[in-house]
């Protein structure tokens, strides 16, 4: 098994040049209301994770421009192989939130919404429509904390979603194989999984097409 890459550090970091107050107003008005009754997505392509009741949970967090969307996979390691660049490349050119679901080997399934599409960067990208999520032992979402504008931040050998202070929300190493979860500032979360440290089983991208 690969040694777990050791995450790098935000001290040099750039942002970009949005509030804090800016970014949270958009994330509450673009967030929908969890009081409206959703009717469950339709699948575009066959997942080995999401359940009906996956799916309408995560149906109340989405942000109103994926609302009435059918759900299309992008990109899972079962077709396309455990790869970042691989995952980079299927979101080419794409224009929509992406929601990422991961099962790890002790079938712990957990996971982030991006309100856009990931690639590599050298600073760190999305708004506050980004939010991390968990399903044991209950279903959890952790949204924008307004904390910091640590939302999204790839290149070929990790991919971390949320940050701060050298932790990050969820961190995926180039090979799509080992992961991290911790409490960060940006949605103020617990961790994802049991153990901060956790191996991928599977991972999927879906899109709102």
């Amino acid at each position: 098994m690969c040694e777990l890459i050791a995450a790098p550090t935000f001290a040099s970091r750039q942002v970009l040049s949005m509030s804090t107050d800016d970014y949270r107003k958009a994330a509450l008005f673009a967030t929908s209301s969890f009081d409206q009754d959703f009717q469950i997505p339709d699948l575009i392509g066959q997942t080995e994770i999401l359940s009906e009741e996956h799916r309408e949970k995560l149906c109340a967090h989405l942000p109103a421009r994926a609302e009435g969307y059918s759900w299309s996979l992008v990109f899972s390691t079962s077709l396309h192989g455990f790869s970042l660049n691989s995952l980079y490349r299927k979101m080419h050119k794409l224009e929509s939130p992406i929601l990422i679901v991961i099962e790890d080997t002790d079938h712990n399934v957990f996971g982030a919404l991006t309100s856009c599409s990931l690639h590599v960067s050298d600073h760190f990208y999305g708004t506050g429509e980004s939010l991390l999520y968990k399903f044991n032992p209950h279903f959890k979402v952790f949204h924008w904390s307004g904390e910091n504008l640590y939302f999204i931040k790839g290149n070929p050998e990790s991919l971390a979603i949320g940050a701060g202070d050298g932790k990050f929300g969820l961190w995926l190493d180039g090979d799509l194989n080992q992961g991290r979860s911790q409490h960060c500032s940006t949605y103020s979360n617990e961790p994802l999984a049991p153990q901060e440290d956790f191996v991928i089983k599977t991972l999927e991208c879906w899109a709102f097409v």
